[in-house]
């Protein structure tokens, strides 16, 4: 992926069905979405085509069969859509963000001890 293109959210979920299995042909993933998106296979092979284009995937041949795997790195697409979230809504105030999350209540008090001990640890390592 030369740019951080950010993925929709049938995108997301493709992708996120190959991160977990590491490779799988179009029939495996539409079975492993059928459930939660009601999708025809072949709108799950559109576009399982179109993240190939955009360097998200990549196939292999098994017979007549593709296989798809993944191209890019889950840590990597999140780095880039958390990095446009927080520059579209919060204008590049990561703290803006993390208010959010606990005014809004989506941060619950066990989740605000996990931060502090991230926060310790980043600070004992001296990186910011």
């Amino acid at each position: 992926m030369q740019r951080k293109r950010q993925l929709g959210d049938l995108q997301l979920a493709i992708m996120r069905v190959l991160w977990e299995r590491g490779e799988a042909p179009a029939i495996e993933v539409h079975r492993a979405l059928l459930e939660e998106r009601g999708l025809a296979v072949t709108t799950i092979k559109t576009m399982l085509r179109k993240l190939e284009e955009y360097g998200c995937v990549s196939h292999r041949l098994n017979g007549r069969q593709f296989i798809y795997r993944p191209a890019i790195a889950e840590t990597d697409v999140r780095e880039g859509m958390v990095g446009d979230l927080v520059q579209r809504m919060f204008s590049g105030d990561s703290t803006a963000l993390v208010n959010h999350l606990i005014e809004s209540g989506e941060v619950d008090v066990e989740d605000l001890d996990d931060l502090r001990a991230l926060v310790a640890k980043k600070r004992e390592r001296g990186t910011g």
